[in-house]
């Protein structure tokens, strides 16, 4: 059994998602140990200090941000799989998905002088129908301690139960303060924004997130990890970002899951493969039941 599956009916992650549920919020005190984080600060470093400022008004003059981070530190796997969180993102998009993806990894550099975010809701990349279903999990990591005047994150409590086009009042925004090792982890329908950065050091963070499998993820996984890359993943990990199928049949590679990309050699011509959820192979197996062979 993996990790995610046997932490998914622990007391924590019936609790966490009994307070995501309701607020579209929660707060994971001290998930990883500070030096985890600490050490990952340091791998990104040079990233940091590379990566030019963002251009536009939503991602900010003022702040740098850069995808990509498990080919960039060893240290950022310790986040996308931790156990906790990932059984919580199970079990709030699973009721609409066969399984769940990596929606994107971010690094967030708000400096000194720039603005609040816009507030938005990032399941408004998406065009489907919202109020219905859930399609995203974010969580957000500190690098550095995240405070009400250095740019810690709003998030407008309960806002994933009012009309997606609502903007709420000011008043109503909380600033999450979260230290490095904390996580907190809020639905794609809740109303959030970065806050503005009032001091004269600059705060680092890291998003990431979980969407249902059947998305197009925010960051196109399979181009920032190819084959060669994706190949010295663990297995988990490789599905999450992409390697693997969602049934039925979707996201293949010439009829198969698309680990098959990650074996030393890949053969030149591929059978395809039936991938179907039970009720749909038996649904099938019904239907050819007596007919003799193809």
């Amino acid at each position: 059994m993996s990790a995610i599956k046997a932490s998914a009916d622990t007391p924590a992650v019936a609790a966490f998602t009994q307070t995501l549920d309701r607020a579209g919020y929660c707060v994971i005190r001290s998930a990883l140990p500070a030096a985890t984080i600490e050490a990952l600060n340091g791998d990104l470093d040079l990233h940091f200090s590379s990566t030019p400022f963002s251009d536009g008004h939503f991602y900010g003059h003022r702040t740098k941000r850069f995808g990509g981070l498990l080919a960039r530190s060893a240290h950022a796997a310790a986040l996308v799989l931790h156990p906790l969180i990932l059984a919580l993102a199970e079990r709030t998009l699973g009721p609409w998905c066969e399984r769940i993806a990596l929606n994107l990894t971010q690094a967030v550099e708000i400096h000194p002088g720039a603005r609040a975010q816009f507030p938005h809701r990032d399941q408004d990349m998406w065009g489907g129908p919202k109020g219905q279903v859930e399609y995203l999990v974010n969580v957000m990591w500190p690098l550095t301690p995240f405070t009400a005047r250095n740019g810690a994150t709003r998030v407008w409590p309960c806002s994933h139960r009012v009309a997606p086009s609502s903007l709420l009042a000011e008043d109503n925004a909380l600033s999450i303060e979260i230290a490095p090792g904390d996580a907190f982890v809020f639905l794609g329908s809740t109303l959030h924004g970065g806050g503005a950065n009032m001091t004269d050091t600059p705060r680092r963070g890291i998003i990431i997130s979980y969407c249902l499998g059947w998305l197009k993820p925010f960051e196109l996984q399979w181009l920032v990890y190819p084959p060669h890359v994706a190949r010295t993943f663990d297995p988990e990990l490789a599905a999450l970002v992409g390697y693997a199928q969602h049934r039925p049949n979707l996201g293949n590679y010439e009829g198969q899951c698309p680990s098959v990309l990650l074996r030393d050699e890949v053969p030149a011509q591929l059978a395809a493969t039936d991938s179907l959820r039970p009720d749909q192979a038996e649904a099938l197996a019904a239907f050819v039941a007596g007919r003799g062979p193809d």
